[in-house]
């Protein structure tokens, strides 16, 4: 989870698209809106379901203009060809709309 915060914050889409489980990947990553700026990434909690599957809940903090934003997420990931990929994800409860996906 945090090497994928630290692509979004680099603005690395290809790390992100490699990261990304094959059945739920886009075809590409739109990029950040102009003037948006990552402030943090809280790791709450992860947990080990079995050898092959987790979940990371997490906050990301961001600013975009004046509007501070938070995106709180529970992301699922799967290990595919031994490399944990992020599959997908719910939101549990943002202070605004997120500005992209984790």
């Amino acid at each position: 989870m945090r090497s994928r915060y630290s692509a979004y914050v680099l603005g690395l889409a290809h790390y992100l698209l490699e990261t990304w489980h094959p059945d739920t990947r886009p075809a590409l990553i739109e990029p950040d809106p102009p003037g948006l700026r990552w402030l943090g990434l809280s790791v709450r909690q992860t947990r080990l379901r079995d050898p092959d599957h987790a979940t990371v809940e997490f906050v990301a903090r961001c600013k975009l203009g004046s509007r501070a934003q938070r995106l709180h997420e529970i992301s699922r990931f799967e290990k595919v060809s031994g490399q944990w990929r992020y599959l997908d994800g719910d939101i549990v409860g943002a202070t605004a709309d997120p500005p992209t996906d984790p």
